[in-house]
């Protein structure tokens, strides 16, 4: 690769359309060229631009759309992750806090905080109010920060997290079940081991807290394990909140013996425990990238390359450590990387390099080759960090003994990496993460992370002229290039080791991520998905099964749960075809209703309209809007479709629909782009589109049905549609740049079809 020059069509493969909308989209920098981008991420070193090109590494995405640019004049970071100090139990300090996200967010990089030194409701304080609202409701304050301030278009990613013995925490675990709080935050409770026994033998556990302005001491005791049920519950049902078994956290690490060092929190997708102001870059190598001779078997993992990229790529995140110190927002963020020298190397493609092997992800043997795995990566990277100690100085907090005594550094080094350590001490207090990969891998077109895949294939829908939905079959890339390989038509005559997120039995997909925590310092962001099916009991099985094994966080998300159903009405009435509607009475639509859709451009960006009718009359049934990246607010779009759609089931023709929508008057933003931009979608607010683009589409779909009768039926009186109870297209989550249905993987919400992810 060395020496020749490349075009993003030769790196990604000119058919891998997909791959190269996200490296326009999200990665390249203007007009810049693909060598040009190599070089500008880079930074000059040959020997990390070689891997890139070979798509054995790629740098974390603010990596990858940020650096360089800073010599341009934008106010950039090369950080996904941060950590800001825990509010303080006092008014200043908790404003304090927002103010610090907001400025955080507004250079590009996602937050955690913990709210566990804040008094519970209830505690006295000295001011009007007399007693304190509680921890849990300044998490709306945080998650409105988080839904205000963001940078081009990328809203800020957020983490809040309580600890297990705040007498708040039952309601902390209960505030995401109303669907309309803080959702612009994930949630998770930080459990420890005292806890876990109380739950095991089924005791009392003591919630606590001491309000250090005044002395109170409020406690309360509850039973242990029905408050862990009631956490495995609601991730259930919700999919939050998330656990982080804390303890693991922070006895499993290279710092676990440093008494001056402490973690405050974590980042918003839970695989970077930092302290307070710490910051983490990220980098992944693709595991698949290293397998030989595929699909055979004679296939093989070729661990000395794999060491000496593992090796280049802690060198290269150095080189974006240093270069991008001044560029963190806050001083106490440029204070602590300085101090502690955080980088985040992880993996992805796992389950591609599994599949290449012959081997079935999850079962002993593939355990066992993650095993070999996980331990020479970090044994290099230690190594790694040791030579850059020699060479540049350990990092300044660096305390040799401390280190080498730790249990994971014990686990994890072969004794010529002790003895450069003990030598030379490290330049990093922490080396390995696994981290979200999913909109670099869907670019490269592997599998995320540690993550099985989640699906053999994906159907894709087209309309035909006349109303028609045609589905096919869109395959992921390494299912496409064996049947290729091997000549196999049918998915359904894939070997056994094809398995998926959905079809995994839970152990194993524990039993995979527990082997690769043992040699991770940080942590993993990883979402275990189950089917609908998936009982309570099984989930609080999984979630003790996690413990036992070592994870340090877990949550799932169950096909079919509240989160996705958030735009799903569910009505009980039911009524046959060909009854007249009474009073009450709603409309229950059938499955083969026809969807039609339209992407607006409105006063505060992008929004997308779907629109379901009838298939026999064309009358419309459904509405769901999804604002784009910057479209305006959320709940209002949520709340303006629950309308339409239920005046629609109800009865009500879309003229009146329309004419009602049309009688919203002009929003002023709308009235300043159509001016400056001349880019509006017809109307003069975001409601007014709507109803043009509803009626648009109604139009269209009396076209074809009068084309598919053979006679013009344009102005004909709509007769009420058919009423038969069905599951609609509301139950699902969809993309704010493409519309398109979206998976949950790795903790995030991810698009198959155009790369989005909540986490980029």
């Amino acid at each position: 690769m060395e020496g020749k020059r490349m075009n993003v069509e030769e790196w990604l493969g000119s058919e891998n359309r997909l791959g190269m909308d996200i490296w326009n989209k999200k990665y390249r920098n203007e007009e810049e060229d693909f060598e040009s981008w190599i070089t500008r991420i880079s930074g000059g070193n040959e020997e990390i631009a070689k891997y890139i090109k070979e798509k054995k590494f790629l740098f974390g995405g603010r990596i990858l759309s940020n650096r360089g640019l800073d010599k341009q004049g934008k106010k950039v970071t090369y950080s996904n992750c941060y950590v800001v100090e825990p509010p303080k139990d006092n008014i200043e300090s908790i404003f304090d806090c927002a103010k610090k996200l907001a400025r955080t967010y507004s250079y590009g990089g996602g937050c955690g905080v913990d709210i566990s030194e804040l008094s519970p409701r209830g505690a006295k304080i000295n001011n009007a109010a007399k007693e304190t609202s509680g921890a849990v409701s300044f998490m709306e304050l945080y998650s409105l920060v988080t839904s205000l301030i963001g940078q081009n278009g990328r809203r800020g990613a957020l983490m809040i997290s309580i600890d297990c013995s705040h007498p708040d925490v039952p309601e902390f675990i209960e505030l995401k079940t109303d669907l309309e709080k803080v959702n612009t935050a994930n949630i998770s409770v930080r459990i420890h081991e005292d806890f876990m026994e109380a739950v095991k033998k089924n005791e009392e556990y003591c919630l606590h807290y001491t309000r250090e302005e005044t002395g109170q001491v409020i406690e309360r005791m509850v039973n242990a394990r029905e408050l862990f049920h009631r956490i495995t519950e609601t991730n259930w049902d919700y999919a939050e909140p998330g656990a982080l078994f804390w303890d693991r956290i922070t006895g499993w690490n290279l710092l676990s013996n440093t008494k001056e060092f402490s973690y405050a929190g974590v980042n918003p997708c839970a695989e970077e425990p930092l302290p307070a102001g710490g910051s983490c870059l990220l980098g992944s190598i693709n595991l698949s990238a290293f397998v030989e001779n595929p699909f055979t078997e004679n296939a093989y993992f070729d661990f000395e390359e794999f060491k000496h990229c593992v090796q280049e790529s802690v060198r290269a995140l150095n080189e974006v450590l240093e270069e991008g110190l001044p560029l963190h927002p806050l001083p106490e963020q440029r204070e602590s990387v300085s101090q502690w020298r955080q980088i985040g190397l992880g993996i992805m493609g796992l389950a591609d390099a599994l599949i290449k092997l012959g081997l079935t992800y999850g079962e002993e043997d593939a355990v066992s080759v993650c095993d070999r795995i996980g331990f020479v990566m970090a044994d290099t990277a230690i190594a790694a960090s040791a030579r850059l100690a020699k060479e540049l100085g350990a990092f300044p907090k660096c305390k040799v003994e401390e280190i080498m005594e730790t249990p994971y550094f014990l686990a994890n080094t072969t004794e010529g990496t002790k003895e450069l350590v003990r030598k030379y001490g490290l330049r990093n207090s922490q080396l390995l993460t696994i981290a979200p990969t999913g909109t670099l891998s869907t670019m490269l077109g592997i599998s995320g992370g540690i993550e099985p895949i989640y699906a053999n294939y994906y159907e894709r829908k087209t309309e035909s002229l006349h109303g028609e939905d045609v589905y096919y079959k869109v395959y992921t890339k390494i299912v496409k290039d064996f049947m290729e390989e091997h000549k196999v038509s049918d998915d359904r005559l894939l070997p056994d080791y094809f398995v998926t997120a959905m079809t995994l039995d839970y152990h194993q997909r524990i039993d995979m991520q527990s082997i690769w925590q043992r040699h991770i310092d940080a942590s993993i962001s990883s979402t275990v998905n189950v089917p609908s099916g998936f009982t309570v009991e099984e989930t609080e099985n999984l979630y003790l099964y996690a413990f036992e094994q070592g994870l340090k966080g877990i949550t799932i998300f169950r096909d079919g749960c509240k989160r996705v159903g958030i735009l799903n009405t569910k009505e009980t009435k039911k009524i046959t075809a060909g009854e007249g509607l009474k009073r009450g009475e709603i409309i229950l639509v059938t499955d083969d209703v026809v969807g039609k859709k339209r992407k607006l451009i409105t006063g505060c960006g992008s929004l997308h309209c779907i629109a379901l009718f009838d298939p026999h009359t064309g009358a419309l049934l459904e509405t769901y809007l999804s604002k784009g990246s910057t479209g305006g607010c959320n709940n209002f779009m949520v709340g303006l479709s629950r309308m339409i759609s239920i005046s629609a089931r109800g009865g009500i023709d879309i003229e009146t629909i329309v004419d009602q929508l049309n009688s919203s008057g002009s929003c002023p933003s709308y009235t300043a782009r159509r001016v400056t931009r001349k880019d509006t979608s017809k109307g003069a607010c975001c409601p007014m589109a709507v109803g043009n683009a509803l009626m648009d589409m109604y139009k269209e779909m009396q076209e074809e049905l009068s084309q598919k009768a053979g006679k013009d039926e344009k102005g004909k009186k709509i007769p009420k549609p058919k009423a038969v109870p069905v599951r609609g297209e509301t139950d699902k989550m969809y993309c704010p740049e493409c519309g398109e249905s979206l998976v949950f993987e790795e903790g995030c919400n991810i698009c198959k079809s155009c790369g989005w992810s909540k986490c980029h």
